[in-house]
């Protein structure tokens, strides 16, 4: 997948079966539908349309019925890399393909997912621009294949190889999934192997594998074509028909049968990670495929086993036994087969042996107790929030009429999702427990860190895992640069020529009203009523900059400890209150500010207010959750220590800031700083440095003025307010000379590179222009220069970026990546010479398509209540004006080339940069020497845990 986890759609489903059973219990309420219209070409696509006119967008999204399990043995990976392939490049778009155009018409980014069974590619577009992402999105499914040749899949090759490093090699647990399903499912079934398929494989694919691949399920018979926005039905139809209706039809696509899978004896693997930190234990039994019966009742099951102070498996295992900090249980359904999966990571030094004895306690209690009525109600009465969340968006709606149309064989199929999750009862949970769970055998698969196989659970085997071998040189050399040469497929009429915008869309702003209250909070809001939701934020300013350096965390394990509980409710009772509505809350604390957030449906807000009143005044301050929250944070500290991307981001901010500055710090703090809090640091820092003077609060939705300040009297009338003064942060200093630093992780398949400086606050003058400027080197994904030479020229990386990342107090620019670890020093060079002749070499093309893209994309700004909750965030944190986004267009609007130059030879300073490189020295350390930036400082050279795994 590019950048979007596939497991999105199938959780967007459930919060839609979820929502449609609470509108059913509701009967005096009415109804909540998603409208659509179905149509069918000749050639088999299915066209499904749903208008929504609350924002000037529209949202196309392709999708075929082809995932992982259409593949064959020793040809995987296939699907996931055809969702690569259709983004570069089509007969009649060119070379870059939808990625470039992209980038002219303001859309939010071409993207897609592959899953076991199907692959997606979506977008979000200003609605002048849908004729053109129809135009194009036909392109790529009938005049693409002839693109593909052998540089092309050499160099598509390499990013592929280069997500599955990023995503499983150089991470903990990352082969934890494939070891899981390669042993639960037999050899030979679709589901045994992973999405991403193996490197072997990839490598092994010829184009001849390519085209016979897409030819036979890249067909219209075989996708859907979903369309939901501001768009104009007729119209919609009419270019539908144009441009998709010569496209051939191909061979009738036999329905995939259902091949659920039993297991004979129960299997018990175990393997030493390179990068876990803690012992992981996860088990996992056969269940049921997609939208079978039984798969609404595991739902119930396992969210009820796990998830609150009510659920047997937390009780045992993170209140009574202090295991771990969190327990994790879901029903995974696909569309032939399923599996049930309990997860958890446990404590440092913590054998599985004695979390798999808890787990078995909490499967007694749940035999003996089962599930009462008002707990099966509580689990359900927050999925209709969850619910309108996922429709905030049309690619949300567009994404859920796509599933129950490939899935379930129709779009309408929600009314039978409905009756499916209203028949679930406390006995058809205990049932499917005895089925599924209950002396039923089960794969367990113990990780553990290395040279500690005396916690893995007894009687396991060594997991078979094939690591790749990073050799010197070994990949194939391509030359992207290559124009594909091919005779163009026939079509009735030019398909060369790109459709015309529509009309442009006005950029509208939310109207935001403003309140100050006499404790000295400021509030402001938007009135939505799209959705009968609400979003909000009590934003109290201060958090870790108020905290002293020799003590970080304490904000941290405050803001965690709100929510656990309060004077009168224990932290279980306040738990099932805030569930009871359908509502979220959340606590925590940033660099900046402790915040109080949450989303509520509208009609439950008063109650939802008065919980928070109570988290913000009355905090229960309870020794047992402090006690639990402590050793979380100290197990998540200790795992964050073998993250190659934490460790980047640790280093480099010590670097960049200096001890002597907070935001040098972590705000989970050290081990051994948290270890030192106690309970009266939290206090103590409640009651001096919380205050109504320094709060904004911030709401959005489908609520009014007057209903919001009514509900915040109780905290204004109530809450003391104290005078409390955020230090000023010192200036980081920017370097005079370049300075390159290494941090050894023996073995790594990548290098994650974290380079930058000091540099603008949000509150500069400058800032949003070097935003702007800042597109086309990093900023603007695939029309990035940074993208386009390091993953599409070069095939180093899955992705990289650029960024001005700052607030009010502090900023820095800086450029991230993870690298194959045999071309480390040859992407760092890289990098330094894009950054060395940006500015010099920046033009009228650049500037042009940097205008198109920031300009058009303003209308898609506002679309989703969390959108409009960060506009109120700038409004009240940075002084930003109410129009603020007007504004920027006009900033944008004015900038010349001379001006981007300008400010790339102002804010761009490759020769006086920190360059932080996370990866294996052994190897690539010496290389760095070449840069010209002096000897490489070993970050870790004394790190005795490490330079034993290596000796090892």
């Amino acid at each position: 997948m590019k950048y979007i986890k596939s497991i999105f759609l199938a959780l967007l489903v459930l919060f839609t079966i979820w929502s449609c059973k609470q509108n059913e219990i509701k009967a005096t309420e009415p109804e909540f539908k998603v409208a659509f219209e179905k149509f069918t070409l000749d050639n088999g696509l299915q066209v499904i349309l749903h208008v929504d006119k609350s924002d000037p967008v529209a949202a196309v999204a392709l999708t075929a019925h082809v995932g992982s399990a259409r593949e064959k043995e020793g040809r995987t990976g296939f699907a996931h890399l055809f969702e690569h392939l259709l983004f570069l490049e089509s007969e009649n778009l060119g070379k870059g393909g939808l990625d470039q155009m992209s980038a002219r018409i303001g859309g939010s980014g071409a993207n897609g997912s592959t899953s076991r069974d199907r692959t997606n590619y979506f977008q979000t577009v200003p609605k002048d621009a849908l004729e053109k992402m129809i135009w194009a999105e036909a392109d790529k499914l009938g005049y693409f294949i002839n693109t593909v040749t052998e540089p092309v899949l050499a160099k598509e090759k390499q990013v592929v190889k280069n997500e599955k490093r990023q995503r499983v090699d150089n991470q903990p647990y990352g082969f934890n999934a494939g070891v899981i399903n390669s042993n639960l499912y037999p050899e030979g079934h679709p589901y045994s192997w992973e999405v991403i398929g193996s490197l072997e494989d990839l490598q092994n694919a010829t184009l001849d594998d390519v085209k016979e691949f897409y030819k036979r399920w890249y067909v219209p018979n075989n996708v859907t074509l979903t369309i939901a926005g501001d768009i104009d039905v007729t119209q919609t139809k009419a270019w539908v028909k144009k441009y998709f209706d010569e496209i051939p039809k191909g061979e009738a696509i036999p329905a995939m049968e259902k091949q659920p899978v039993t297991l004979k004896w129960s299997k018990r693997l175990f393997y030493e990670d390179n990068f876990a930190r803690a012992p992981r234990l996860t088990m996992t039994w056969p269940t049921v495929y997609e939208y079978h019966p039984d798969t609404y009742a595991l739902t119930v099951l396992s969210q009820y086993l796990t998830e609150g102070k009510k659920a047997p498996l937390y009780k045992v295992l993170v209140e009574n036994q202090q295991l771990t900090s969190n327990v994790r249980m879901y029903q995974y359904s696909s569309e032939i087969a399923g599996q049930l999966m309990l997860n958890i990571t446990a404590f440092d030094q913590t054998n599985l042996n004695t979390v798999a004895n808890g787990i078995n306690e909490g499967f007694k209690e749940f035999e003996l107790n089962g599930i009462s009525e008002t707990d099966l109600n509580r689990i359900k009465a927050g999925q209709e929030t969850e619910f309108y969340s996922g429709l905030s968006s049309v690619l949300g709606k567009g994404f859920q009429l796509a599933q129950y149309e490939i899935f379930a064989g129709d779009p309408g199929f929600i009314n039978q999702d409905v009756k499916n999750i209203l028949a679930v009862t406390p006995e058809d949970v205990m049932r499917v427990y005895n089925t599924y769970i209950k002396d039923q055998n089960f794969i367990a698969t113990s990780f553990v860190p290395k040279g500690q196989t005396d916690l893995i659970l007894e009687d396991s085997q060594l997991a078979t895992v094939v690591e790749e071998e990073i050799i010197e040189g070994a990949e194939d050399t391509f030359d992207a640069s290559l124009a594909a040469e091919y005779e163009k497929t026939p079509s009735s009429f030019d398909r060369s020529v790109e459709p015309a915008y529509g009309k442009s869309p006005d950029l509208v702003i939310p109207t935001v009203w403003k309140r100050d209250l006499d404790s000295g909070i400021k509030v402001l809001g938007i009135e939505n009523t799209e959705v009968p939701l609400v979003e909000f934020e009590i934003e109290i300013k201060g958090g870790l900059l108020l905290e002293d350096i020799d003590n970080v965390g304490v904000s941290n394990l405050m803001a965690n400890l709100m929510t656990k509980g309060t004077k009168n409710k224990t932290p279980e009772a306040l738990e099932n209150a805030i569930e009871s509505l359908g509502a979220q809350i959340y606590s925590y604390a940033t660099d900046n500010s402790v915040t109080i957030s949450g989303t509520t449906l509208a009609k439950h807000f008063d109650d939802t207010m008065a919980l928070v009143t109570e988290i913000l005044l009355e905090p229960r301050w309870d020794e047992d959750e402090f006690n639990l929250l402590k050793q979380s944070t100290i197990s998540r500290i200790q795992r964050q220590k073998a993250n190659p991307n934490s460790i980047a981001d640790n280093e480099f901010s010590k670097l960049i800031y200096g001890e002597n500055n907070i935001l040098a710090y972590d705000n989970n703090g050290t081990e051994a700083s948290v270890n030192a809090i106690t309970i009266s640091d939290l206090q103590d820092f409640y009651a001096t440095k919380l205050t109504p003077k320094l709060t904004n609060v911030h709401v959005v939705g489908s609520i009014s003025e007057n209903q919001v300040i009514t509900a915040l009297e109780t905290i204004n009338t109530t809450w003391a307010s104290k005078p409390v003064e955020i230090p000023e942060v010192p200036q980081a200093i920017t370097p005079e000379t370049s300075k390159v630093y290494f941090y050894d992780v023996p073995g790594a398949k990548q290098s994650v590179i974290t380079f930058g400086h000091p540099s603008l606050k949000a509150t500069d003058a400058d800032y949003y222009a070097a935003t702007v400027m800042n597109y086309r080197l990093g900023g603007g994904s695939f029309a990035s220069q940074l993208t386009q030479e390091l993953r599409e020229a070069k095939g180093y990386t899955y992705g990289i970026r650029s960024r001005f990342d700052g607030d009010s107090n502090a900023g820095e620019f800086s450029i991230s990546s993870s690298v194959r670890t045999n071309v480390t020093y040859e992407s760092t060079a890289l990098v330094k010479e894009i950054l060395e002749n940006y500015g010099t070499n920046y033009n009228e093309s650049d500037l042009e398509i940097t205008k198109g893209f920031t300009l058009k994309s303003s209308a898609r700004a506002f679309e989703t209540l969390g959108s409009k909750l960060n506009m109120l965030s700038n409004i009240s944190n940075y002084g930003y004006a109410d129009d603020y986004a007007k504004q920027r267009q006009k900033v944008v609007k004015d900038l010349s080339v001379d001006a981007i130059k300008a400010l790339a030879e102002k804010y761009i300073k490759p020769h006086q940069m920190i360059y932080v490189i996370v990866g294996d020295a052994e190897t690539q350390l010496d290389k760095l020497k070449a840069l010209g930036f002096g000897d490489a400082v070993l970050l870790n050279a004394d790190n005795t845990e490490l330079n034993k795994i290596k000796d090892e």
